[in-house]
């Protein structure tokens, strides 16, 4: 038995989507937000770190498992059904599979949590947003460059990497920060909106403004 612990409008959205895509049965555990934002205190009873995805395997292969970190819980998840959005055959898919798995969390969203922080901060702040956002660009042209090659991140098929890219495209979507002129990657994001894994996804997981659609104006 799988059992996902979910914070509302956060990360582990992925992981709700990753089990639709690879078919694997759960069971969701809903949280919600505190009034700062923070996640509640009954996931540090759970997990030490207090965060979520928590992903609690009942059947794990030497009994319970507890996972944290959305990477390593699709990975494993990939492998638990001998390795269906997982690493793909051919070499150069390879490559990028893996490259990709941690580009998302490594290198695009601490930038884009850094912005967002200083954002909220008054005057100096916000300026000090504005002036991190080059660096922010210089990834999001890398992804756009990337995608106008290929259909996924990895290459002709859906993967993994692609559900852990998802996060962070859609929160700089969300924000408006991809702009209009990202083609390739706003094209990307309306494939992974549009299949049926995700959607419903969505329905299991409840409110998550991050999938809200772009302007098209």
């Amino acid at each position: 038995m799988l059992i996902v612990h979910h914070l509302n409008n956060s990360r582990s959205q992925r992981v709700l989507w990753m089990l639709e895509e690879i078919g694997l049965g759960y069971t969701v555990k809903s949280y919600e937000r505190r009034a700062d934002m923070s996640a509640p205190l009954e996931l540090k009873a759970l997990h030490p770190l207090g965060k979520s995805p928590v992903v609690e395997d009942l059947d794990g292969q030497e009994g319970r498992v507890i996972l944290v970190e959305t990477g390593a819980v699709c990975e494993y998840l990939a492998e638990k059904v001998g390795g269906k959005l997982g690493v793909p055959s051919s070499y150069g898919d390879r490559i990028r599979y893996r490259q990709f798995l941690h580009y998302a969390e490594g290198s695009v969203m601490p930038i884009l949590f850094a912005m967002l922080v200083l954002s909220r901060v008054p005057f100096l702040g916000k300026v000090s947003a504005r002036k991190a956002r080059p660096m922010l660009d210089v990834h999001l042209d890398f992804i756009e460059n990337e995608l106008s090659y290929r259909p996924w991140f990895a290459g002709n098929d859906i993967t993994a990497a692609d559900i852990i890219m998802s996060f962070p495209l859609e929160a700089a979507n969300a924000r408006g920060l991809l702009g209009k002129n990202r083609k390739a990657t706003l094209a990307w994001l309306d494939r992974i909106h549009a299949r049926p894994a995700y959607q419903r996804a969505l329905e299991k997981g409840g409110a998550y403004s991050f999938a809200r659609p772009r302007s098209r104006a």
